[in-house]
């Protein structure tokens, strides 16, 4: 198994800060994690609010700990709101159902790490997270798509409410 290594790590986190101020976007905090969440690099820009560190890290958390970008584990969450509060609480409140966290990928398709941005919007700290990534030349779901369910990827959140085939109520 690949680790991102500190090199990576910090190559994402600069370039992530050196957008948002292109973009001009409110202090940022960000955090590279390698996988079983254990810190690599984190940078939390002047002017950035308290527990920033952790909100990084429930989103980078969430990207690992689901396989999938959290601006999707946002998704999960408003539809199936109590399984996502289960989810929560076994991670022992460590998972950050937001926007901005996604999990790294090498060429591959395999995880190396995972990434967590806040401080802006969380369309903007999920657009930012992608782009850190590309610019440390490594990949994200996106990316590997093609991959698809070798390398563990869905292409989208399943219906909420539906049940499986076989356990339908007829009408």
């Amino acid at each position: 198994m690949s680790i991102i290594n500190l090199a990576q790590a910090e190559r994402i986190i600069d370039a992530i800060i050196e957008r948002g101020v292109t973009l001009d976007c409110r202090p940022l905090s960000v955090i590279v994690v390698e996988p079983g969440c254990k810190v690599k690099a984190f940078k939390k820009e002047d002017g950035a609010s308290m527990i920033r560190f952790e909100m990084a890290y429930g989103k980078a958390y969430a990207a690992l700990a689901l396989g999938r970008s959290s601006m999707l584990v946002h998704q999960r969450a408003e539809e199936r709101p109590i399984f996502m509060r289960y989810l929560i609480a076994a991670s022992g409140e460590q998972v950050f159902p937001e926007g901005g966290g996604m999990v790294i990928r090498d060429d591959n398709g395999e995880v190396i790490g995972a990434v967590g941005v806040t401080g802006d919007t969380e369309d903007r700290d999920d657009e930012l997270a992608a782009f850190g990534i590309r610019a440390a030349g490594l990949k994200t779901d996106e990316d590997c798509a093609a991959m698809g369910r070798r390398i563990g990827l869905i292409r989208k959140n399943p219906p909420a409410g539906r049940a499986p085939a076989g356990k339908r109520k007829s009408k």
